[in-house]
């Protein structure tokens, strides 16, 4: 099937609870996601086969010139064809789009050569507080 991409697409909590659980490696639970898409999004990209959500990404903002990746996932089941490189694309689009000049995103080191290579992306100096120590 044809795989379709949408921005500001209708997602319900529990796939999209789903695609995360399955994508990250841990048990499904309750995180509230149309909430926090709705209150901090600039907006999001839905990556649909048929019905079914194999693919998603975030893109929050400052309300100003700076975007900011996060939540990208796709369907273990899919990875390697694409499909996160290609919602990713959407988001800087549509971000540059609504006049921002930057996109951020973090990400840990397995995943590099996805953010770099598939994505354009390139390094950068920033800084990280762990607020959780």
């Amino acid at each position: 099937m044809t795989i379709t991409y949408e921005w500001r697409g209708e997602v319900g909590e529990a796939e999209l609870e789903a695609l995360h659980a399955a994508a990250f490696g841990r048990p499904p639970g309750e995180s509230g996601w149309t909430e926090q898409l709705r209150r901090h999004s600039l907006g999001w990209v839905c990556a649909r086969d048929g019905g079914t959500l194999v693919g998603f990404v975030n893109a929050a903002w400052d309300g100003g010139t700076h975007a900011f990746l996060l939540d990208t996932a796709v369907a273990p089941d899919r990875q390697g064809e694409g499909i996160g490189a290609a919602v990713v694309r959407r988001a800087a689009d549509e971000a540059r789009g609504a006049g921002c000049g930057w996109l951020h995103v973090d990400f840990e080191e397995p995943l590099r050569t996805f953010y770099f290579d598939a994505c354009g992306f390139r390094t950068t100096a920033a800084g990280l507080l762990d607020l959780t120590s």
